[in-house]
């Protein structure tokens, strides 16, 4: 009897967990301006539109200021939290800007 008490424990605390990871992961996020936008696709952007030099300029970092590349960008700014809210946030300001512009 104690093997089948010791097996439905063991679901519950699969599922207990499963829930707690899935309430970590927000569903919608309206006033997000950057929901639903990859930082890959923010920085092919930047990269297109402003050049390295440009990011270089701004987020002083040696990923874009030599031998640049998206991969070891990518790499380095998803590890180094001030350097992509910087990107980000020059992100939000280059297609705001494009914006204001065209209308």
């Amino acid at each position: 009897m104690g093997k089948d008490h010791s097996d439905n424990a063991q679901p519950e605390r699969k599922d207990r967990d499963a829930g707690a990871r899935s309430a970590q992961v927000p569903q919608t996020q309206p006033n997000n301006p950057l929901h639903g936008v990859t930082l890959k696709a923010i920085l092919e952007h930047m990269v297109k539109r402003h050049g390295w030099d440009f990011l270089a300029d701004r987020v002083p970092v040696r990923c874009f200021a030599y031998d640049p590349s998206i991969k070891s960008s990518l790499k380095f700014l998803r590890r180094t939290e001030w350097a992509r809210i910087k990107v980000e946030r020059l992100y939000l300001q280059s297609v705001s800007g494009h914006r204001s512009h065209g209308g």
